[in-house]
């Protein structure tokens, strides 16, 4: 089975508005549009979804969970957030709009972990055992990306809008594209989160470079060493 974060499974508890004020600070600390700590208690739906979620995971806990589940579903209506009342979040969880966000049970969240809208943490396996991913301490995700199945993606990595992941994923990486391409992995805390589809990508910069040499080869087969517009080309015949 996939290690828990140990920040998110054994964090002291705390008082639930010691906790509500870390989560307003930790919106206030990533999110340059939020202006006012109230602004945050009031308008921000990620923060409702994380009161909803914990008082549905403390009924969960309780064998109450029937009615933890409609709690959850209560909060999906009213936030555009699903969270199963199962899963374990850790400190400090900032979702940035919030709206399709998905937890399944099993997923296990660590502290200071930064979710973006659509993103999807999916389980992959119809039996009752750990299907759902492990997001380790700082980790960032992108708009739209998908995580799937028992994987465990390690402190600090940063997961690419629209990626789609289904392996594990090393400390401080960078994950890109459909495949899940992992492009880079740094020891050191990256200065922004730049999370571009292309940037780094091996394959589009190979496929770049392919599409420059075709047109290339293509001028000169014309008699002349410029690439041929192709429009100029049908017109006089000369591409054919």
């Amino acid at each position: 089975m996939t290690a828990a974060p140990q920040t998110a499974l054994h964090a002291p508890r705390l008082h639930p508005l010691r906790r509500l004020a870390e989560d307003v600070r930790a919106v206030r600390d990533r999110d340059p549009a939020a202006r006012s700590t109230l602004e945050v208690v009031l308008l921000y739906p990620g923060v409702h979804a994380l009161l909803i979620h914990r008082l549905a995971h403390r009924l969960w806990r309780a064998k109450a969970r029937l009615v933890a589940r409609l709690l959850s579903q209560v909060g999906r209506g009213l936030t555009g957030i699903e969270i199963h009342p199962a899963a374990i979040i850790g400190r400090r969880l900032f979702m940035d709009h919030g709206m399709g966000i998905v937890i399944g049970e099993t997923a296990e969240i660590g502290d200071d972990v930064t979710l973006y809208q659509g993103v999807t943490l999916g389980g992959t396996s119809l039996q009752r055992v750990k299907r759902h991913p492990t997001l380790m301490d700082g980790v960032v995700v992108g708009a739209g990306a998908i995580i799937l199945g028992a994987v465990t993606v390690g402190e600090k990595a940063r997961i690419g809008a629209g990626a789609v992941v289904v392996r594990d994923v090393p400390a401080g990486a960078t994950v890109v594209g459909l495949a899940g391409r992992i492009i880079d992995q740094a020891t050191t805390p990256h200065p922004a989160m730049d999370l571009a589809e292309s940037k780094g990508d091996h394959a589009v910069a190979v496929l770049e470079v392919l599409v420059d040499r075709v047109a290339e080869l293509e001028g000169r087969l014309n008699g002349s060493k410029a690439p041929c517009p192709p429009e100029e080309a049908q017109a006089d015949g000369s591409g054919i």
